[in-house]
């Protein structure tokens, strides 16, 4: 086949066009819900398709996708191969709840709590650390912490309270606190919560503000 008969193939004849759009990947959202936000346009030469434009509008649109690869499929798709954001953390506001995730990207309100998922609770004080970072910063940083604490302890965290950028809480089921200081040095901290829950699992409150120096207390 010469270059003309194979340019006219993919972009002249009927033979290899859009006729269907492909998804995989959902969760919260419905394929319908990506296929109408994507607006792929049925009917064109596969060949011809915006693969950008259309990871574009999703991503516009869609602020519950983080990400998502549009691939042809050969001879008549477009695949959207989409990842929705996770929420780490619930804002509570006006009765509904604002999902954020490990970014700190606010990225969905929905109607209940999401099980599983601590709310967060940034006390705005006239706090010079409060004038200084802002409230969504503080947000951000409540946010990391959720993000880097143990998988068997974020299953319990229920609230993350933030005074100021370096002093952050995590309250848990059956009255216990972790007090974990600011977001920095979250793996430090995260492998010594580790090491305190097996040493001293029946304490109410971890400190691991200083992950050199840990303390507990409670019983």
């Amino acid at each position: 086949m010469c270059i003309r008969d194979s340019v006219w193939v993919l972009y002249g004849s009927g033979w290899l066009r859009v006729t269907r759009v492909e998804v995989a990947g959902t969760g919260t959202l419905t394929p319908a819900q990506v296929r109408e936000a994507a607006e792929v346009p049925l009917g064109e030469p596969l060949a011809a398709v915006d693969t950008d434009a259309i990871e574009e509008r999703l991503l516009a649109r869609l602020r519950r996708i983080e990400s998502v690869d549009v691939e042809r499929s050969w001879p008549h798709a477009i695949g959207l191969k989409v990842t929705e954001r996770q929420p780490k953390a619930l804002l509570e506001k006006g009765g509904k709840y604002i999902e954020i995730d490990g970014s700190g990207v606010r990225f969905a309100t929905v109607d209940h709590a999401v099980a599983g998922v601590p709310r967060l609770v940034v006390e705005n004080d006239d706090s010079p650390s409060n004038r200084r970072f802002g409230t969504e910063r503080l947000e951000r940083e409540a946010v990391r912490v959720a993000a880097e604490l143990p998988a068997q302890v974020r299953k319990d965290a229920r609230v993350i309270r933030v005074r100021s950028y370096d002093a952050i809480t995590v309250e848990l089921t059956g009255d216990r606190t972790i007090v974990w200081g600011s977001g920095e040095r979250g793996e430090a901290k995260a492998r010594t919560l580790t090491a305190l829950l097996k040493a001293a699992g029946g304490a109410k409150r971890f400190d691991v503000s200083a992950p050199g120096a840990p303390a507990v207390s409670g019983s």
